[in-house]
């Protein structure tokens, strides 16, 4: 019996051993973790903020995002929480920028039918704007770069863009707006889904739900998907035709139809957003770059 026991303990020993050795192997075989990239402003320390800078990274993202109803299917804050998610990736890829946290109101008018819109004035918008902007050539950075994902405000950060940069371009500071995040990208986007016999555009429909679907992090957490099939415009019988820039008269708050949404049409919105808004922001730089006045 002692040698049986004897045994087993040596034979226990022998395979924690071997056990060991093989997790030691795996563990000098295994690479290194990348050092982690943090462009996200606001999830960085003031050193951190301040070695990025210092290491290059000397553009600001400002991007605008927004609060209002998108139907019964989609949370207001999907303009905010979908900006976000672009322009950290935005960061990622231009590899020399920070990302200012997501500014959550735009141009807009809360109703009392539809709750759940926060707007703000053009005015009051295109100030804002100013001032962060301002606030991050404060603290440091070279480039600002302006951008928005909702309609509202695209033609006042335009301007602002135009008079910041003719402000501060003497001192090699420049304010560029980036259409492409907008108008161009969208205009692709809504060109793609019709390539595939689907209806594009429209607030609150297909494009916007979507991109949600792809960007939430967990499902329903952003898009119900139970309210899916109820996710197409409701215009009332006589409602007259809406304004230039005005969303059609839906009683639901969305224009178009969102019902065939998927995540995987969303990847495809946000990859082109992403892309588009990257290269479009490289060529403003490099031209303002060129049109700095010699000192």
């Amino acid at each position: 019996m002692p040698a049986f026991h004897l045994s087993k303990h040596r034979v226990w020993i022998a395979g924690a051993i071997l056990a060991a050795s093989a997790t030691g192997a795996l563990a000098k075989a295994k690479p290194a973790p990348a050092k982690l990239d943090r462009v996200d402003l606001e999830l960085m320390t003031t050193n951190e903020v301040k070695a990025a800078i210092v290491g290059g990274k000397t553009t600001a993202l400002i991007f605008n995002g927004g609060t209002e109803t998108r139907g019964p299917q989609a949370v207001n804050g999907g303009h905010t929480f979908v900006a976000h998610a672009k322009v950290v990736a935005i960061a990622h890829e231009l590899g020399n920028a920070l990302a200012a946290p997501v500014l959550p109101f735009s141009p807009n008018n809360a109703y009392p039918e539809l709750p759940g819109t926060i707007g703000i004035t053009a005015e009051t918008f295109k100030e804002v704007n100013k001032e962060v902007a301002e606030q991050m050539i404060r603290n440091g950075f070279k480039n600002v770069v302006l951008m928005g994902d909702h309609g509202g405000g695209q033609k006042e950060l335009a301007a602002l863009a135009t008079e910041l940069d003719a402000k501060y371009s003497s001192e090699g500071i420049h304010v560029v707006y980036c259409e492409d995040a907008y108008k161009k990208s969208n205009d692709d986007y809504d060109k793609w889904i019709a390539s595939k016999g689907l209806s594009p555009s429209g607030h609150a429909s297909i494009n916007d739900t979507s991109e949600m679907m792809y960007l939430e992090p967990a499902p329903d957490a952003w898009v119900r998907r139970d309210k899916l099939p109820e996710a197409i415009e409701q215009i009332p019988v006589g409602a007259p035709p809406a304004q230039p820039g005005h969303l059609k008269h839906s009683t639901n708050g969305v224009s178009g139809d969102g019902r065939a949404s998927t995540a995987e049409i969303g990847k495809y919105g946000y990859d082109i957003h992403v892309s588009e808004s990257v290269e479009q922001i490289r060529q403003l730089l490099a031209t303002a770059a060129t049109s700095t006045p010699a000192k």
